[in-house]
């Protein structure tokens, strides 16, 4: 792996033991290992909710529009709760879910925190519940939406940030924070994003609340807003009533990337996509389908993209992706026949080009030709040859580990 400073550390992969040693130490990818306890049986447990939202130790990641709160575009800036009062009342724990959900009122909105969990490696003035101790961390969407006196709370909020000199950060993707900020960021984005794009019922279409501190969505029995207009509270029936829970949980879709390696184990097949910039080339990925394994996926996806068949896969590390709920999971995968490498475009016209690189080539792409897709590879590229992602993305990962001779069995044997 990458000793890229952008790339998490977690201690228990330089720890020994008799799976790291059979099988080589883990991948870790950017995105993952948060530093964060999620803690996630205290979601619905509002004492203590309570009790971290107003914590002096406290920090919430605000988003707009999805882009996050930044002091640069490598540095996060954390908000403390009188930063965010305004939005969010010091009161939105004091009722149960259950009577939340029971008292529901269209007319009502507030901007919900989601609560991510404690980092307890801060446990200098911070919180102490029970048997935890650390500082908690929300994340809190302060886009103007909702109640008129929503809105103007969240114009208010931003305002006041902008005017301390902070941004929100635009970005098709965000990759330049350090590892454990990146992974707070992405969690956070995540569950931003799936609230605000299941905000009406997938079943009968009425407005959801947000419960479990932001994790899952409920669909109310009861409007209050109806009996104003002299209707009785109930609304409509719903399917997901009537079934063993009426929530909807966050989603996850998952994702294979493959780097892929020729029958003589001296070449991998890279791909690149209409959108790409001049020369850059990365993995083949697609998703998973149901009913697929994964390794049945990334064999059809190689297929269809670029008319390669493909004989052993092997699974090699994952990374999660919130653009917008993604788990990509990585692998490596041969060619055992050289009959089967023949490059057709012709399936799925998904690639605009794909090609076989030499190990070489891609070696000294991997030296001086990386970069996120929208910045230029560093002073020491020569233009015209190949660009590959950096290490932040786990393709980077994959190519690393295929031209590494990994997995070549002839040679090193399996090391994952």
């Amino acid at each position: 792996m990458s000793s890229d400073s952008q790339l998490p550390t977690p201690a228990h992969i330089q720890a020994d033991s008799m799976l790291a040693r059979r099988f080589g130490r883990e991948t870790v990818n950017y995105f993952s290992s948060s530093p964060l306890n999620r803690l996630s049986f205290l979601r619905s447990d509002h004492a203590f909710l309570s009790a971290a939202l107003k914590h002096p130790s406290t920090r919430f990641v605000l988003m707009k529009d999805l882009a996050p709160l930044t002091k640069t575009p490598a540095e996060p800036y954390y908000a403390k709760y009188d930063e965010v009062r305004k939005l969010v009342p010091d009161t939105i724990y004091d009722k149960s879910e259950e009577d939340i959900i029971k008292e529901y009122d269209s007319r009502k909105t507030t901007a919900a925190p989601i609560f991510l969990g404690l980092d307890e490696t801060q446990k200098q003035d911070s919180l102490t519940w029970k048997i935890y101790t650390g500082t908690p961390y929300f994340a809190l969407d302060v886009t103007p939406r909702g109640s008129e006196e929503q809105q103007i709370n969240s114009k208010a909020v931003i305002s006041e940030v902008e005017a301390k000199g902070l941004t929100f950060l635009q970005g098709r993707t965000i990759m330049s924070f350090p590892a454990g900020e990146g992974a707070i960021y992405a969690q956070a984005r995540a569950l931003i994003d799936w609230n605000t794009r299941n905000s009406f019922c997938g079943t009968c279409g009425h407005p959801t609340i947000s419960v479990n501190s932001g994790t899952k969505r409920a669909c109310p029995p009861s409007d209050a807003a109806l009996l104003a207009q002299g209707k009785p509270a109930e609304r409509p029936s719903c399917n997901t009533r009537t079934t063993i829970s009426n929530l909807s949980f966050p989603r996850t879709d998952p994702t294979i990337i493959v780097a892929v390696v020729s029958t003589d184990a001296k070449r991998v097949l890279l791909g690149r996509a209409k959108r790409f910039p001049p020369n850059f080339y990365s993995t083949l990925a697609g998703f998973i389908e149901p009913a697929e394994s994964v390794e049945d996926a990334v064999r059809r996806e190689v297929w269809e993209e670029a008319g390669v068949t493909l004989s052993r896969v092997v699974i090699h590390s994952t990374q999660p992706w919130p653009y917008p709920a993604n788990l990509m999971i990585g692998a490596i995968a041969q060619v055992s026949d050289p009959a089967h490498e023949t490059i057709n475009l012709e399936h799925d016209p998904e690639l605009e080009d794909a090609r076989w690189f030499d190990f070489a080539e891609v070696e000294e792409a991997l030296k001086t030709g990386t970069s996120p897709l929208g910045s230029a590879p560093g002073a020491a590229y020569k233009e015209g040859a190949l660009r590959l992602p950096p290490t932040t993305a786990i393709a980077n990962q994959l190519i690393r580990a295929a031209i590494g001779m990994d997995f070549n069995p002839a040679e090193n044997g399996p090391k994952m």
